[in-house]
């Protein structure tokens, strides 16, 4: 069934609705990001001490601690670009499956675009990986901004955002508290190995948090365009879709839902 006719003047208010949110993602970036840039460069801030506090810090006790190193090896491969797009391109396949397309094409745009802005960042800015005496673990590339963090602020975001319609109290919480503390973890695994700055990481998350909005708000847009309420961050994306979206849904739909 086709959407029904637009109201006058509706268009122009959801680009109004939808260049609010863009620039309200672009200053969450910018201000802090732009902040955190500035301090980078200056090697006599007051950041660049912290960052040598919290590397030499914990890289002592890394060195002292083989176990310690183990456990953040693992948290940081949870968090690598292979693990993630096995896990981004399963999920676009079972959405697609579900014949839940618009869902499945927003996965794959936001995390392959993450990806590229964070290349893009980090060869714009060519700030080196912290060098140490006796290097516990070694990373390629780039230092600014953390591609883990950032990776893991939007990877877990988009796992939320996706699944949260089918998830009810108290499991919401749980399925949040528990995205936010392996954002957290991975950040800090990054710092903990040595191949990351502390300020690496939180422009990461600064990063990713603002992509992760500006994407919803296009997703939101788009959904508006096809006669859909605009999304409510508290239900996730596709609430209307929430019996699809569950795990436990019996069958493969055999007529596809409003897309």
């Amino acid at each position: 069934m086709p959407p029904a006719a637009l109201p006058p003047g509706l268009p122009s208010r959801r680009f109004g609705v939808r260049t609010l949110l863009l620039s309200a993602a672009f200053v969450l970036v910018a201000v802090p990001f732009l902040l955190l840039l500035l301090l980078v460069r200056d090697n006599s801030s007051a950041l660049a001490s912290l960052d040598a506090g919290a590397r030499d810090s914990l890289h002592g006790y890394a060195v002292d601690h083989p176990a310690f190193v183990t456990a953040m090896e693992v948290v940081s491969f949870t968090g690598n670009s292979t693990t993630w797009w096995t896990v981004f391109v399963l999920i676009a396949l079972w959405l697609l499956w579900r014949r839940l397309p618009r869902l499945a094409t927003f996965v794959v745009l936001t995390a392959l675009l993450s990806s590229l802005l964070n290349s893009v960042v980090k060869e714009l800015v060519d700030r080196a990986r912290p060098v140490l005496p006796d290097p516990v673990s070694h990373a390629n590339g780039l230092s600014f901004p953390s591609g883990h963090a950032q990776a893991a602020v939007v990877g877990y975001g988009i796992l939320i955002l996706v699944f949260l319609p089918a998830l009810r109290e108290p499991w919401r919480r749980v399925a949040i508290t528990g995205a936010a503390l392996m954002v957290l973890t991975i950040g800090f695994s990054r710092v903990a190995l040595g191949v990351h700055y502390m300020s690496d990481v939180a422009a990461g998350y600064i990063l990713g948090l603002a992509w992760l909005v500006a994407m919803t708000a296009v997703f939101s847009a788009w959904r508006q365009e096809r006669g859909l309420p605009p999304v409510q961050l508290r239900e996730g994306l596709e609430p209307d879709q929430a019996d699809l979206i569950a795990l436990d849904h019996p069958t493969r739909p055999t007529a596809a839902p409003p897309q």
